[in-house]
């Protein structure tokens, strides 16, 4: 290849690259935007209020057809509802953010250290720790979006909070991920929805940061934690709302009364009202004939629930942290590692890399790049 079709073919891309860039005005204002009567609503009815497996097996094979939005409010509602899942869900994404961020240089040259030093003024700002947070939201999800609010008045063009149209505009704004939807074809485009158009439309260059977690092999909506565990959510709940229902019955002994065969209807009726109170009232005067027997439940039938409920705990522990040892530690003992430990190792590294690969692709090289 000569040097004059070399020339040529970089000049064509430069151009390309230069014509695909967002003008300054596109890069300030905000475009994912929330409206209350449009497709991109925030407002969403409860699903896990009215889960059943049928009901679940649907909202899961919608997801995978491309109609998620059910399944990404079953993962929001998820992390409300259940205590255990908000727990390691929380504790795996907090060992990542709450290590230090680090910037290395490509080589020793100037030009180098200059983008090192800049890059380190952008990842110091508080925001970008708050949009850390909010793209490892992905991790029960599957995906999350974070877009960005350059400040394009003045030079670097950085992600900054600044005035466009006498609106403040967030640095870095974390979007409802139901305001999105991924292509038809692979799956793995992800398209902002949009009134013009029932597929989507693309996301413009440089404006949006998405964090894809590679948790398995697959398209992303079905990478996500919350799938995984959504079952175990599921039976959980049924498993709870049984415990609550058997512990107001037989959480106080069931109390019987026993009259002899001389008893007058005045003496049955003194014994019935006993046997009623004596529930609150902790304390009843009866005829010197009559007694209230105290009958309590089965300790085995008792102990079903709090089993499977553990048992359950433990599955969904090992989903998300790799072990069980510190998340489901005996009350009043310590776990097998240290809380720094609590997430394995291995899962720890690889949600680092991942996380600092996003990094680089949408905001480090786009920096750069509009620099």
């Amino acid at each position: 290849m000569s040097w004059f079709t070399r020339l040529r073919q970089g000049l064509a891309k430069a151009l390309n690259d230069e014509m695909q860039k967002p003008s300054p005005e596109e890069l300030r204002k905000e475009i994912a935007t929330a409206s209350l009567s449009g497709i991109r609503n925030v407002w969403h009815g409860s699903v896990a209020s009215s889960l059943t497996p049928d009901r679940l097996a649907s909202i899961l094979q919608n997801a995978a057809d491309g109609d998620a939005d059910d399944y990404l409010t079953l993962a929001e509602e998820m992390e409300e509802r259940d205590l255990h899942y908000a727990s390691v869900l929380g504790t795996r994404k907090r060992a990542i953010t709450g290590l230090a961020v680090s910037v290395e240089g490509a080589d020793e040259s100037t030009q180098s250290q200059r983008l090192k030093d800049e890059i380190k003024g952008l990842i110091q700002s508080p925001a970008f720790r708050d949009a850390c947070d909010d793209l490892i939201d992905a991790l029960g999800k599957g995906y999350s979006v974070v877009e960005i609010g350059w400040d394009t008045t003045q030079q670097p063009w950085t992600p900054r909070n600044h005035e466009d149209d006498g609106k403040t505009v967030p640095a870095y704004q974390w979007r409802d991920p139901r305001f999105f939807q991924f292509d038809k074809v692979t799956g793995r485009q992800l398209l902002m929805k949009d009134d013009s158009s029932p597929d989507g439309i693309p996301l413009p260059p440089y404006k949006f940061i998405i964090h894809y977690p590679r948790l398995k092999s697959g398209i992303p909506i079905r990478g996500g934690l919350a799938r995984l565990a959504a079952t175990a959510y599921m039976c959980k709940a049924f498993n709870l709302a049984d415990w609550l229902a058997f512990a107001e019955v037989f959480g106080m002994p069931i109390r019987v009364g026993k009259y002899g065969k001389d008893a007058k209807e005045d003496d049955i009726r003194t014994l019935i009202n006993a046997v009623a109170n004596i529930g609150t009232d902790a304390a009843a005067v009866i005829p010197e004939s009559m007694m209230i027997e105290f009958v309590k439940a089965s300790a085995s039938t008792t102990d079903l629930f709090e089993r499977l409920a553990t048992w359950l705990d433990f599955q969904v522990s090992k989903a998300v942290l790799g072990n069980t040892s510190t998340a489901d530690a005996t009350p009043g003992q310590l776990g097998g590692q240290e809380e720094k430990e609590a997430v394995r190792e291995d899962i720890l590294r690889s949600d680092v890399q991942q996380l600092q690969n996003t990094l680089n692709e949408y905001l480090v090289k786009p920096y750069i790049d509009l620099n």
